[in-house]
């Protein structure tokens, strides 16, 4: 197998990001533009409808299944939000959550994780906090340009569209698991 064939999301992401992701053990998401492409569609009852990327679901479960603790932290949430939660088993949602940085803080001390070992996703400037603080600070590739020069790594894909994904094989393959993973899919 080739070096691509190893890791077909996360690319060949530089060994100093490598390094830092070797040492999660909690990846953290914003919600609205990076577990989604950031659309809302308002029903005629009122109800927020968001659309989720199956991968990044999948990529979710990657994480809590090796061990990984996983939480969304979001400025607003709803119940399609929650709902989608209980479906991966994300045990860990701060919602209304304006502050991001102690967010972050916040969730670092519940799951007892320090800073250095958490990773945290973005795509907007109410991110860059936490994006700054988190021991590997992620931007989406359609995050805003200022959240990308700020942070450690960038996805190649964009928000909703396998950059969860992404991310989570990226922790993965840092932490030695990925090719077990990918050599167990191939039956």
């Amino acid at each position: 197998m080739t070096d691509t064939a190893l890791h077909p999301y996360c690319g060949h992401p530089p060994a100093a990001v490598l390094e830092r992701a070797a040492g999660i053990r909690a990846a953290l998401f914003d919600v609205d533009g990076v577990l989604t492409d950031g659309t809302v569609y308002c029903g005629g009852s009122g109800d927020a409808l968001q659309v989720f990327h199956i991968h990044d679901g999948k990529g979710l479960r990657l994480l809590l299944d090796a061990g990984v603790q996983v939480g969304w932290i979001t400025a607003r949430g709803g119940s399609a939000l929650m709902r989608r939660a209980d479906e991966l088993g994300i045990p860990h949602v701060l919602r209304g959550r304006a502050d991001k940085g102690e967010a972050l803080a916040e969730m670092s001390e519940r799951l007892a994780v320090p800073l250095s070992g958490c990773a945290y996703t973005g795509d907007d400037l109410i991110d860059l906090p936490a994006v700054r603080r988190a021991g590997l600070g992620i931007a989406v590739a359609d995050a805003h340009p200022h959240v990308q020069a700020h942070a450690d790594w960038v996805t190649r894909r964009p928000g909703g569209r396998g950059a969860v994904r992404e991310v989570s094989e990226l922790i993965l393959l840092a932490r030695g698991e990925l090719a077990a993973i990918l050599h167990g899919a191939e039956g």
